[in-house]
């Protein structure tokens, strides 16, 4: 029997890249997308809405009170309650669902489908594990996206790290700006199961049987240009992925500095030239840095063609 998945996502973004994560998905064998529009974007929920596998809903303030409370300010807690609704809706639709962000791209190998069906019953979770893009030397190879992965292991991982990106290496979790937990897929219909970011609980249990997905990547698009990373980079100093509360990738006592730390140290050192700086050693996909990932086989290469899959599966777009 054929095993059915979906995907639930909280979106603000333009148009085209709501459609081209959508169609991505659909293009793997997604059966359904569960899309909550965290702004009013009327053109998307317009177009979604016509898909036969697609579920948008528009998170206005009818939707909020027709949950019983005001819109959360925090856009993760936004993500949480909407998890919660669409694994509810989700039971007899897919078997499998996963809560993922709009720049973040399933890459399974084989068929997610096929993957999933070979898990033990005793499997209520699993993991997929991110990899980060690139910035391309060249925008005309903007659909062959160059990511960085890295080592699960913590002791290899922190050797790695600081041999391939020695100037932050050793602040630096994997190499990575953005999350190493990835996110998890996880059965539906089990009771008192609650979705997190990283993590799934049943009960008091924490990821139940969880299972390391090695077959698929989650790529993720966090920084994939200079002008993208900035502009975001305040917001995430305050409320997003470098945040001043989340810990350094190691002890304090030896030297460790957490994302924020690292990143207000630069600023208030060079400014956004020391940011660029950063940003050109670990971000961007010189031949350099690609031989020394794939030295250590954490270097990947996918044709993505996100344009390409919107045509096909929005023609009308």
């Amino acid at each position: 029997m054929a095993v059915k998945w979906g995907v639930v996502s909280t979106i603000k973004a333009p148009v085209d890249e709501v459609l081209e994560f959508c169609a991505h998905h659909l293009e793997l064998g997604a059966h359904r997308l569960f899309i909550y529009l965290d702004d009013d974007n009327q053109e998307a929920f317009r177009l979604l809405s016509d898909h036969p596998k697609i579920r948008p809903v528009l998170t206005d303030d009818a939707y909020w009170q027709k949950r019983g409370f005001k819109r959360r300010e925090k856009h993760q807690s936004r993500q949480f309650e909407n998890a919660k609704q669409a694994y509810n809706r989700a039971s007899g639709q897919v078997d499998w669902l996963t809560h993922i962000d709009v720049d973040e791209f399933l890459w399974p190998e084989p068929p997610l489908g096929d993957v999933l069906a070979e898990l033990p019953a005793s499997c209520q979770c699993a993991r997929i594990r991110p990899w980060e893009a690139l910035a391309p030397e060249d925008a005309a190879q903007a659909d062959m996206v160059q990511f960085k992965g890295f080592t699960v292991a913590q002791p290899q991982r922190r050797q790695q790290t600081e041999a391939i990106y020695p100037d932050y290496g050793a602040h630096l979790n994997g190499g990575f700006l953005s999350h190493v937990a990835g996110k998890m897929i996880y059965r539906t219909g089990v009771d008192r199961l609650k979705v997190q970011i990283h993590n799934v609980w049943v009960g008091e249990e924490m990821n139940p049987g969880q299972q390391e997905l090695a077959d698929v990547k989650l790529l993720h698009m966090h920084a994939k240009s200079w002008e993208q990373f900035y502009a975001a980079y305040r917001f995430r100093m305050e409320k997003g992925s470098y945040r001043s509360e989340l810990k350094p990738n190691k002890p304090r006592e030896e030297g460790g500095l957490s994302l924020h730390e690292l990143f207000q140290m630069l600023d208030d050192d060079g400014g956004p030239e020391a940011l660029r700086r950063f940003y050109q050693q670990v971000c961007a996909a010189s031949p350099e840095l690609i031989q020394r990932l794939s030295t250590h086989g954490l270097h990947f290469a996918a044709d993505l063609r996100l344009a390409d899959k919107r045509q096909r599966h929005f023609a009308a777009s």
